[in-house]
């Protein structure tokens, strides 16, 4: 199985406001930024976003690492709110699970991939987590009316 990195972002001018998202997959010594946005989203959907166009654009089933400046990703999957919500009809105890939409699309692609999720520190010293905030920054910005 290729062993494949995912570094991801999402950021959001305002919150809800336009928004971006940025991700760069590396696979040995090639590497690939992608990016998009929307006119009128938030941070967390941009952040979910981020990841699950990364991994749609793997081609085949890939072991991966995720990093991720996003507690809400990472806390989602390591500490397992995700398979609470799903167990829950997508319901946690303060009532309906935000974004239940990527939520949903992210789940087949975690049970087609082998993915790790890591967090790292936003706006740190972090080179590849810092691209990928300045891609989804660059995002955000271009749809600002």
């Amino acid at each position: 199985m290729k062993q494949v990195t995912i570094y991801t972002d999402g950021a959001c001018s305002g919150n809800p406001g336009p928004g971006g998202w940025g991700a760069i997959l590396m696979y040995g010594e090639a590497k690939k930024e992608i990016s998009g946005g929307e006119l009128s989203t938030t941070n967390n959907r941009m952040e979910l976003i981020s990841v699950i166009s990364a991994l749609e654009a793997l081609k085949t089933p890939c072991d991966v690492e995720v990093f991720t400046d996003s507690q809400y990703v990472s806390n989602a999957i390591n500490l397992g709110w995700l398979n609470s919500w799903q167990r829950m009809g997508w319901k946690r105890k303060g009532g309906e699970v935000k974004n239940p939409d990527l939520w949903i699309r992210l789940v087949p692609l975690l049970e087609k991939h082998k993915v790790s999720f890591n967090w790292v520190k936003g706006h740190a010293d972090n080179e590849y987590n810092n691209r990928c905030d300045e891609l989804a920054v660059a995002e955000a910005q271009s749809r600002r009316e």
